[in-house]
């Protein structure tokens, strides 16, 4: 799958992309136990397009700028109308073999509001 097929929550994702920017971490804390954590933003892609994939606790240091990643059983979801990309609990990454040479930024799938109901 490239990047711009991706679509509101999509399942089951696997797609190769490559890490353009990670953007800052941030700590909040759990609605469910309180408990903290670190999360980040990285803008990833491929040739067709870019998105924001949310990276959490000790993905976060897994993930390198100019790495491409190979990303299994990941999916997308809505944050404030904006598309992003999702490993989970169930989803995996590692860095791939085949490499994503450009990250299409002006196609930002991130970048495009979407109301859906």
């Amino acid at each position: 799958m490239k990047v711009s097929e991706l679509r509101p929550f999509a399942k089951k994702v696997s797609l190769t992309v490559k890490v353009a920017e990670k953007l800052e971490t941030r700590e909040v804390s759990s609605k469910l136990d309180n408990s903290s954590h670190r999360v980040t933003e990285a803008i990833v892609g491929d040739e067709t397009g870019a998105i924001l994939l949310t990276l959490w606790d000790e993905a976060i240091d897994q993930v390198e700028e100019g790495k491409t990643y190979a990303i299994e059983n990941a999916y997308t979801s809505l944050f404030k109308n904006s598309l992003r990309l999702n490993i989970g609990r169930f989803g995996k990454f590692q860095e791939s073999k085949e490499k994503v040479k450009e990250v299409n930024k002006k196609n930002n799938l991130s970048e495009k509001e979407l109301n859906v109901k």
